[in-house]
């Protein structure tokens, strides 16, 4: 039997257990989190709301950057829709939420789940530089990107895939997986493709493009995809943090020590947003291009 995704437990003094999980997997799941359950739940319930608007209403989610916006079905995938937001300013999710018509209880939902993981995501981001004091002082991380993933499988889909192999352009994702329908597939620390087993309760970190850089090429991006395994509708939510988007990305001052000098280039997030959709360079390859050349 192979190794298991590692299991984080938020109310232990675990930096190093994260730490390795980040630098052997580029992944892990956390458990006591301190996001409410109910929360959970609603955040759900919101989402298949908001996915039975009319077509006409959800396409008024518009792209701010590659991978932002309404996302419908197409021939070439036609299980997948997703609507998301890039988190820029405190009118980002006002905006999203009255383009969809979303009431005033969806919308306190939506900002006290985003509210909720951007606490969690000053937590892990201070475990990661090796600091079990949530400091925002330690490391400055926000919420830039919300999400919300539908799979509408039928039989005819099954072995087929609803997202194909790529990693998250982020620092890490916080996904809340479906509890149901699996189909998430990672890239293992051998290189292989594993089942992600479904868990309750729990989230689901991936570290993407930016967790490199930042690390100073110690931690891992992880690569992952989705597989249409069984028919019903398959939900998931995302979302991505990173260091401050109005701010170049670099690696951390925690990975910078003695003779390891830098060794990617200072960059901007929304640049690289683009430089990967325009280069089509979806599963880590633009990291290449932000290497210090010699």
């Amino acid at each position: 039997m192979g190794e298991e995704i590692p299991i984080i437990d938020m109310q232990e003094n675990n930096v190093n257990k994260l730490r390795e999980a980040c630098e052997k997997w580029g992944c892990f799941r956390v458990v006591n989190h301190g996001v409410p359950t109910t929360l959970m739940a609603e955040i759900k319930s919101v989402a298949v709301e908001l996915f039975d608007r009319p077509v006409d209403i959800k396409q008024k989610n518009k792209e701010e950057l590659p991978g932002s916006g309404y996302v419908g079905v197409t021939q070439t995938n036609p299980v997948y829709e997703a609507l998301a937001v890039d988190i820029f300013s405190s009118l980002s999710i006002p905006t999203f939420c009255s383009d969809l018509h979303a009431s005033p209880h969806q919308r306190e939902i939506i900002e006290r789940y985003v509210q909720n993981l951007h606490k969690l995501g000053i937590d892990i981001a201070s475990r990661m530089v090796g600091s079990s004091r949530l400091d925002d002082d330690i490391v400055k991380v926000c919420p830039s990107h919300f999400r919300m993933n539908k799979y509408t499988i039928t039989q005819e889909n099954i072995g087929t895939g609803g997202l194909p192999m790529h990693t998250d352009g982020s620092l890490f994702t916080i996904l809340l997986d479906d509890e149901h329908l699996g189909g998430l597939e990672i890239v293992d620390p051998s290189g292989k493709l594993l089942d992600v087993d479904r868990f309750p309760g729990s989230f689901l970190i991936n570290l993407g493009d930016i967790a490199v850089p930042w690390s100073n090429g110690k931690m891992r991006n992880l690569k992952h995809r989705v597989i249409c395994k069984d028919v019903g509708i398959r939900m998931s939510i995302a979302i991505i943090i990173t260091p401050p988007t109005d701010e170049d990305m670099k690696a951390h001052q925690k990975f910078i020590e003695g003779d390891s000098p830098p060794e990617y280039v200072p960059f901007n997030y929304a640049e690289f947003r683009k430089l990967r959709a325009a280069k089509k360079m979806y599963a880590g390859e633009a990291l290449e291009l932000l290497r210090w050349k010699n």
